[in-house]
């Protein structure tokens, strides 16, 4: 497996500042998709996840104010993964005691079934982080180039198109396909290295 890429200090160290809006709302855009997303394959419901999202979001502001993040002890990621993991059992048992009983106790016997995490779903994890750096870096970037160029780059980098099939579509040269090409992976490259770095 490839080496973790920690979480930038910088914007822990802010986060610290509750008051930090542009910091938190960087650390939303990064994190609750990622939260969301796994609440969602472990079985829970749109709206569940959403409230599992904002509870260890929650968790995180009560706890960021005495983060002493220290990448020695591990990953910052790997941190509030585990997070995740507990507020996902407190939420079934939270559940089973505030609602009446329906008679259903499948989703409550699904949580408790939960096996301690995996390699699997460690990795799972971090390549939800990854995708979701990338989907945030291109929202970041689109609107810095115009739509010609990123069209050019969305075709053949994601989409797998030949530079000469973008070039008839997009009434380019190839050439200036592949240049369009290069611009916006490395701006993306830029950007993610940007929301990841140490």
């Amino acid at each position: 497996m490839a080496e973790s890429v920690i979480t930038r200090p910088s914007l822990l160290a802010r986060i610290k500042d509750t008051g930090d809006r542009q910091a938190w709302a960087e650390f939303v855009d990064i994190y609750a998709p990622l939260i969301y997303g796994f609440a969602l394959k472990q079985g829970l419901q749109d709206a569940d996840a959403a409230d599992l999202t904002q509870e260890v979001l929650g968790a995180v502001a009560r706890s960021a104010a005495r983060l002493d993040y220290d990448p020695a002890r591990g990953t910052f990621r790997a941190w509030l993964f585990r997070v995740v993991r507990n507020e996902l059992c407190d939420f079934g048992t939270a559940r089973k005691r505030h609602r009446p009983g329906t008679g259903d106790t499948d989703m409550k016997r699904r949580l408790e079934e939960q096996p301690a995490s995996s390699d699997d779903e460690v990795a799972a994890w971090e390549r939800d982080y990854e995708r979701q750096l990338f989907v945030l870096a291109c929202e970041q970037v689109r609107r810095d180039f115009q739509e010609s160029t990123w069209q050019a780059f969305w075709l053949t980098a994601i989409q797998g198109k030949s530079g000469k099939q973008v070039a008839g579509v997009l009434g380019m040269t190839t050439a200036a396909v592949y240049l369009a090409k290069r611009r916006v992976t490395e701006r993306l490259r830029q950007q993610i290295d940007y929301l990841r770095a140490e």
